[in-house]
């Protein structure tokens, strides 16, 4: 049985610092194979810089997913296409750096993972429809890869698009695991086809805040239509996921468990 974590939007030092303290004992606890993350809100809950996604790797994080805000910082445009754990979504323009999927293998099976990003809400984009893109890549796959094992991350705002994936890609892929929203659902389940899924996989960082951020900030914010600064807010750690297990056999999921976690986060003594 393969058994691969899934970690919720990486928010700023707070999440770094929760991946720091419990993501060894989790992945023990768990008996985890492999690891993909959020990355994309780590750097100050913005973006994701260079020595950030190293250092993410470093801490046990196989796989990095990004979307709408991967590209933030401006070091990533030349550090994607040479980081090959790092994927922005499948469907964005062959302009842009990178690459949306990869080969991975885990416990001698080979797996793809997928990065899609949802078409709703997302208005400063232009990018292929989520749903083509999904069909098109999982159809060269089974052309060239027949027995390669098929995970999808699909990044989207709107509930309704993202259970609309699951449906479309039901026994064609293992998992379609939902990002963006920083909110752990609780709409887990695998299909009869062999399909875990869950809405949102939440985030990893602060629990007590607003998305990861200080609440005071973000009311602000709301209050006055101003563009007031988000903080990171450092009340109450915790990581959340989920971890699917896929039969090595018939690579399908067998089972899909909610992941929440609390670990200690402290803000450094310089910022006290």
């Amino acid at each position: 049985m393969v058994r691969i974590l899934f970690l919720g939007e990486v928010t700023g030092r707070p999440g770094i610092t929760a991946i720091k303290n419990g993501l060894s004992a989790l992945k023990t606890e768990y008996s985890i194979d492999y690891t993909i993350a959020n990355g994309e809100g780590m750097t100050n809950g913005f973006g994701l810089g260079k020595a950030h996604s190293l250092q993410l790797g470093k801490l046990g994080v196989d796989t990095i997913t990004g979307a709408e805000k991967l590209f933030y910082k401006i070091d990533m445009v030349e550090f994607v296409p040479k980081a090959g754990f790092i994927l922005r979504p499948a469907n964005y323009p062959p302009q842009c750096p990178g690459h949306g999927y990869r080969h991975v293998m885990i416990r001698d099976r080979k797996f793809a993972i997928i990065n899609i990003q949802g078409n709703s809400n997302f208005p400063r984009q232009n990018i292929q429809n989520a749903f083509f893109a999904a069909d098109s890549i999982l159809k060269k796959l089974k052309e060239t890869n027949p027995e390669e094992i098929p995970v999808v991350i699909f990044h989207a705002a709107t509930t309704a698009e993202k259970k609309t994936m699951k449906f479309f890609l039901d026994g064609r892929a293992a998992a379609v695991i939902g990002t963006h929203t920083k909110v752990l659902t609780a709409d887990e389940s695998v299909s009869a086809n062999g399909t875990a899924y869950i809405t949102d996989i939440g985030r990893v960082g602060s629990f007590m805040s607003a998305g990861g951020f200080d609440p005071d900030q973000e009311i602000k914010k709301l209050r006055s239509q101003l563009p007031v600064r988000s903080m990171e807010c450092w009340n109450d750690g915790v990581i959340q996921g989920a971890v699917v297990s896929i039969d090595e056999t018939t690579g399908k999921a067998v089972q899909i468990e909610r992941v929440m976690k609390h670990v200690e986060i402290k803000r450094p003594n310089a910022e006290a």
